[in-house]
């Protein structure tokens, strides 16, 4: 037996043991703790995704003795809504949240959320920083106060900018006022002077009252970066040479798509003085803002390692599963647009790390999986019971070898407004193809069908930018059949 082999039958022995005894420890304590690391836009710039560009030795250390899932998506690509499903195990038109205006509880107020079955069962559960989007749940602060056994912590500390003078506050999307608030700062300050920074500090500390108090705990830690304004300590900068950037190579709508499926990068232009409202962005100031994102990375993996650091110091790394995810990616210039708000790979494919005590390290698969996949693995790891209804399936026979594939394909929505009629985009991920139907039905009034106005195809073994629309093509038409074959049953 080689020793692949061995490796992956003792970790199956290993986490069917631990899923058992975390059973038995609902009586009487045992079961893993979970620190559970969200990002803000992170797409997959990272080291252990293969990007050569990025400085984050702490994710790819993580990755390293965990596993790595490098076909993830999101199920809506902006971030309450996708912060709403995750944490819930259910898709966007179950959570009834598609924008940053409803409240995930008003829609459907019995809904359960993955910290606080977390809580009902055993877990003292508590969180920092930003995991909800205050804008779907009771408000900025609380974060959904039932999923927490204690008051939900804010930063504690830092600012958005280290530079006083720039705005502090939000900025309106449909005007700018009068303050100065660029896309990007490079500042010659330490790391302690941003938020993320103090959020790291406080679960750092809440980390190590957990750890004395001795009962399992669900940790969660929410950075605001990479998200806009891309602002980070000028050494992190520093690790990159703006010549080691270039633009993307394809920069236009893809051929033969809807134009409604692509935006303005409204997002970008109406919130940052020093990006033209209307217009092309210069392309200096496009290759500035891919510096940043990478710089702002790097600054967000050095507050990770810190995390990580005070997991090892305290002592609970073989009784600790750490998961990382990001929201949802980002688009840094393909198709002519930045931010995200789309159903394109840039904007669905984000990072999911799962590293968990008792499985074999440097796990990696290209195998579609999606976020609503979370909630029933950490079921599965800790013992928990499952909820029924979720939307997500455990991604344990993965990590352990049973299964190579959980699921056919990833699923992603976007919403659209098009000729004054609402449009919902439903976008299916499989390990080769995305294939999406825009579907004519207002929604919010509760509409589950309608007409199929649009449909895209693109194949990222022959077309990774996406520059053509594929659906009318007769040599693709098998494909296209399997795909709506799947969805409609």
């Amino acid at each position: 037996m080689n020793r692949v082999s061995f490796l992956k039958i003792m970790a199956v022995f290993a986490l069917l043991d631990w899923a058992g005894s975390g059973v038995d420890a609902a009586e009487g304590g045992g079961r893993p703790n979970v620190v559970f690391i969200a990002l803000d836009d992170l797409k997959p710039a990272l080291g252990c995704y293969g990007d050569k560009l990025a400085k984050t030795p702490h994710m790819d250390r993580l990755a390293a003795r965990g596993a790595l899932f490098l076909n993830n998506h999101c199920q809506q690509a902006v971030c309450g809504p996708t912060r709403a499903s995750l944490l819930t195990g259910l898709l966007p038109d179950r959570t009834r949240v598609w924008d940053l205006n409803t409240k995930m509880r008003d829609q459907v107020p019995g809904i359960l959320t993955l910290p606080q079955h977390f809580k009902q069962n055993g877990y003292y559960t508590m969180g920092v920083g930003k995991l909800f989007d205050g804008r779907c749940v009771d408000s900025w602060g609380e974060q959904d106060a039932i999923s927490w056994s204690a008051p939900y912590l804010e930063s504690g500390g830092g600012t958005m900018y280290a530079n006083s003078s720039y705005s502090q506050g939000r900025v309106p999307l449909d005007k700018r006022g009068e303050l100065s608030r660029p896309s990007t700062e490079n500042a010659d300050a330490p790391d302690s002077v941003y938020k993320d920074y103090f959020s790291c500090e406080r679960a750092i500390e809440e980390l190590g009252r957990r750890v004395e108090a001795g009962d399992p705990f669900f940790l969660g830690l929410g950075f605001a970066r990479p998200h806009l304004p891309f602002n980070a300590p000028r050494k992190y900068w520093e690790l990159f040479e703006r010549s080691d950037f270039a633009l993307p190579g394809y920069r236009d709508v893809s051929q033969g798509s809807p134009g409604f499926s692509f935006h303005d990068s409204g997002e970008l232009r109406n919130g940052y003085t020093d990006i033209p409202l209307k217009g092309p962005i210069p392309d200096e100031k496009q290759l500035e803002l891919i510096h940043g994102y990478y710089a702002t990375v790097a600054f967000i993996d050095a507050q990770v390692g810190r995390m990580l650091d005070a997991i090892e110091e305290h002592g609970i790394e073989s009784n600790t599963i750490v998961v990382l995810w990001g929201d949802h990616g980002f688009h840094l210039g393909d198709h002519g647009i930045f931010c995200k708000h789309t159903n394109y790979e840039q904007a669905t494919r984000a990072p999911l790390i799962i590293a968990a005590p008792g499985m074999t390290p440097g796990f990696e698969t290209t195998v579609p999986t999606e976020f609503l996949d979370i909630f029933p693995t950490l079921c599965a790891l800790t013992g928990l019971p499952t909820p029924e209804k979720l939307d997500g399936v455990s991604l344990v026979p993965l990590m352990d070898g049973t299964r190579e594939q959980v699921k056919k394909f990833a699923r992603s929505q976007y919403p659209r407004t098009s000729g004054g009629e609402r449009l919902m985009g439903y976008a299916y991920r499989s390990d080769r193809y995305r294939y999406v139907e825009w579907i004519k039905k207002d929604f919010y009034k509760g509409e589950t069908t309608g007409k199929v106005v649009a449909r895209e195809l693109y194949d990222y073994e022959r077309d990774p930018e996406e520059t053509t629309n594929l659906h009318s093509s007769p040599e693709y038409r098998a494909v296209r059949d399997w795909f709506k074959n799947r969805i409609h049953r």
